[in-house]
């Protein structure tokens, strides 16, 4: 017999009604799954650098207002709309940054659904995961096994989707290498993970002693370049390869330009190039000469789809991922966002939302 759960009418979230903020840590209302969707009573949440874009407003795209943020929430199925038959209550699920597409157009019939031109984005033109219940369409939400930790799969639901996704797109092997610009970051330090356990050779990418130890002694990186500190971070690099050639593959994960107009530099001949983050109002600049003689290719990728996120959250549940986060109340979302505006985070914050 499924569960039944006792559903309130008020939550706790947090909300801004401007873009720039503030965020204000308030009671909302409940809200109810239309017919194709599900209520997901969140139990955590991840905060990802897309967030902050969203509170401030700075991407070209507009949010809607007022927002709850977040897309990074795993927690249980709670309740169901009457055309729901393939999720069960009391299941763990997570809400991803895709929150629905249209399942119609081209892209979606082709398992590109992230690309579909009407989407549903968490967190963004839908209410997210910093409240204590989210909805989400039931096509589109993370199925979490019950064996794995909540806390800690909440960050795989975009981070983790994200770089690996990036990783299957650089088209890089076992036993090549692969250079990770922003390593440090909370997409940064599962890219590293997902690189090791997909036999990459990684080349850590960021600046500061706490982030240098945590990617060499933590995450298993063969190598580590402070970009503040290195004297030419090209010929660093390329050095930090067997042949001096330059890894295969560069994941962009950094947030903010310089780095983006420096990979094409290094990446060895026909490399890849795959741009992640997304800075606001960056370009992408390449050198035209070197890009042609190298042979080089230079791509964007972007969320997986929900085969990526499944595949995502198995490498998880064998125990192959390990990324660090940290857990601290939803009520101390400003608190993050402070530190994230100040690069001071290594790794994730996950969101307790009953704090």
């Amino acid at each position: 017999m499924a569960p039944q759960f006792e559903i309130p009418e008020k939550q706790w979230a947090q909300v801004f009604e401007k873009n720039g903020g503030p965020v204000e840590y308030k009671q909302i209302p409940v809200p109810k799954p239309g017919p194709d969707e599900v209520l997901v009573n969140i139990k955590y949440s991840g905060v990802c650098h897309t967030d902050l874009h969203a509170l401030n407003g700075d991407w070209p795209l507009a949010t809607k207002l007022p927002l709850v943020g977040g897309h990074e929430g795993a927690g249980v199925v709670v309740a169901r709309g009457e055309l729901v038959k393939d999720v069960e209550l009391g299941e763990h699920a997570g809400v991803k940054w895709l929150n629905g597409s249209c399942l119609a157009c081209d892209f979606c019939m082709q398992a590109d659904e992230p690309l579909c031109p009407k989407p549903q984005l968490s967190g963004y033109t839908v209410d997210g995961s910093f409240q204590q219940y989210c909805i989400a369409k039931a096509a589109h939400i993370a199925r979490i096994p019950k064996d794995v930790p909540l806390d800690a799969i909440a960050p795989v639901l975009c981070a983790g989707i994200t770089v690996y996704k990036g990783l299957k797109e650089s088209g890089v092997r076992p036993g090549q290498s692969v250079a990770i610009v922003g390593a440090g970051g909370g997409l940064g330090s599962l890219a590293q993970q997902y690189g090791k356990a997909m036999g990459l050779k990684i080349i850590a990418i960021d600046t500061g002693a706490d982030k240098k130890k945590m990617c060499l002694e933590q995450l298993g990186a063969d190598s580590f370049i402070d970009f503040a500190t290195s004297s030419n971070v090209v010929k660093d690099v390329q050095a930090a390869t067997e042949d001096g050639l330059g890894p295969h593959a560069v994941l962009l994960v950094a947030v903010n330009e310089k780095p983006f107009q420096q990979a094409a530099e290094y990446v060895r001949p026909r490399g890849t190039v795959v741009c992640i983050g997304l800075p606001a109002g960056a370009y992408l600049k390449a050198p035209v000469f070197e890009s042609v003689v190298k042979m080089i290719t230079i791509k964007g990728s972007y969320v997986g789809n929900r085969k990526d996120g499944a595949e995502a959250i198995d490498f998880f549940r064998r125990g192959l991922i390990k990324a660090p986060f940290q857990v601290v109340g939803l009520s101390e979302l400003q608190m993050v966002y402070d530190k994230m505006r100040k690069g001071e985070i290594a790794g994730r914050y996950v969101l307790d939302t009953s704090k």
